[in-house]
Parts: C-alpha cells; sequence; structure tokens
C-alpha cells in the first residue's frame, strides 16, 4: 500500500471516530480566495489559508463526483458568489460548478477544487498527493490548471 493510500485510509478513519468533522466543508458566508503557495512540488494553487487545493481524476465535464464521505476526506472549496484569484492566479481560469446537493463549488481550468483533511489545515502540506481513493487519483494543482505529479510534471 502507498503512502498517499494510507494518508486516505488514516483520514477517512478519522472521520469515522468524529475526528476532523470540524475540516468538512460547510455552507460559505463569502466568496472563496485563490491563491498560490509554494510547497515541496513547486508553486500550487491554494485557499486563503494557504491550504493545498487538489483535483479529483474522477470529475468529469467540470462536474464533482465526490459526495459523501468522499466530500468529508476531501472538502470541496465552496464559494458563495465569485470566487477571487490573487498572487499569479488566472482569472479567465477560475470559475465554479453547482453540486449535486445545491452548494457552488471553486474550479479551475474546468477542475473542481478540493481541500484534503489529511493535510490538518497547514498551509504547504501535499499528503493528499497522487493518493488514490473513492475511485480515482487525487493531484495538487498547479498555477497552470493541470495536475502536478510528485516528479514536478
Amino acid at each position: 500500500m502507498t503512502r498517499p493510500t494510507v494518508a486516505v485510509l488514516a483520514a477517512v478513519a478519522a472521520l469515522g471516530t468524529g475526528a476532523g468533522l470540524a475540516t468538512a466543508a460547510t455552507t460559505p458566508k463569502a466568496p472563496a480566495r485563490v491563491a498560490v503557495h509554494s510547497t515541496k512540488l513547486g508553486k500550487v494553487l491554494a485557499n486563503g489559508k494557504g491550504v493545498t487545493l487538489y483535483l479529483f481524476m474522477k470529475d468529469s465535464k467540470g462536474r464533482s463526483a465526490c459526495s459523501g464521505a468522499c466530500a468529508k476526506a476531501w472538502p470541496p472549496l465552496l464559494t458563495k458568489g465569485r470566487p477571487h484569484g490573487t498572487g499569479g492566479v488566472s482569472a479567465a481560469k477560475l470559475g465554479t460548478t453547482r453540486r449535486a446537493d445545491g452548494t457552488t463549488q471553486v474550479t479551475y481550468n474546468h477542475h473542481p477544487l478540493y481541500t484534503f483533511i489529511g493535510d490538518n489545515g497547514r498551509p504547504g502540506s501535499t499528503a493528499g498527493e497522487g493518493s488514490k481513493a473513492f475511485g480515482a487519483e487525487w493531484y495538487v494543482v498547479g498555477t497552470n490548471g493541470n495536475k502536478i505529479e510528485k516528479g514536478g510534471s
């Protein structure tokens, strides 16, 4: 079992015990902020608190395929209104998609964006990088809007 898969399993197990629920997505009261943050993988997208953002390879045509337990382990970046980008984020690539539950999720380059509870809200952490969970792989999002793999590609 790979290290990222172990991290995902540990995070999901924590959800079952009630730990980590505070980091699950909640209805936002303001527009989301997307910024650029430096990590060991290079410059990546992060939320307004510097927490790394991920894309899910199972998502298709700008729509999220992550709900229920998936969305608890990988909270979607939700917004109220149009999201704002800073520090090298392309406003043209920022967008939104409507989730099945009616909330609005931020997209970048048509990829719905998520945080990972295994990062524990730590700016710059990339513990979810390369994980396979809920039917597909998860990757950190680069400033170009594409996945970053550990090798830096």
